[in-house]
């Protein structure tokens, strides 16, 4: 079926897509974590050590999206750690924290915080745990899933 191959070619872009953006950001966290902890919430305990297993768990995730048998697991993972780091991001908005000496204003935080549940809704697709919402659409337009 055409339409579900566009939808699988679609799914494996978005993977390496995601990967990379948790390739980068797991080595950020190990490599410039001061950013990170700098945005880290004050009741988060221990944010050194908590930023450089939040580093391995992004990188184990990227790793993971492309073994098969653990796709799903790390797509559900990632999405809930996008989910959990949601309050760090927050505070880095509304305390503008800087980061680097730099406040960034709303015009970075704004679109930032909106993205968030793309992120979460990208690892989920990503790692085929959810379809939404090209199966229904394809399914209901079938006149262009050729």
């Amino acid at each position: 079926m055409p339409g579900a191959e566009r939808i699988e070619r679609l799914r494996t872009g978005l993977r390496w897509a995601l990967a990379v953006v948790f390739l980068v950001a797991g080595f950020a966290h190990l490599f410039a974590p001061a950013g990170f902890v700098a945005i880290t919430p004050a009741w988060v305990p221990f944010p050194d050590q908590t930023i450089l297993l939040t580093g391995l768990a992004e990188l184990a995730g990227a790793l993971a999206l492309f073994n098969r048998r653990l796709r799903p697991w790390a797509g559900g993972a990632l999405a809930l750690y996008a989910v959990c780091v949601f309050p760090a991001n927050i505070r880095h908005a509304l305390e503008s924290v800087p980061v680097g000496g730099t406040r960034l204003g709303w015009g970075y935080h704004g679109p930032r915080l909106a993205f968030q549940p793309v992120i979460v809704w990208w690892a989920l697709f990503a790692s085929g745990l959810v379809d939404w919402p090209f199966r229904r659409w394809l399914v209901a337009r079938p006149d262009i899933s050729n």
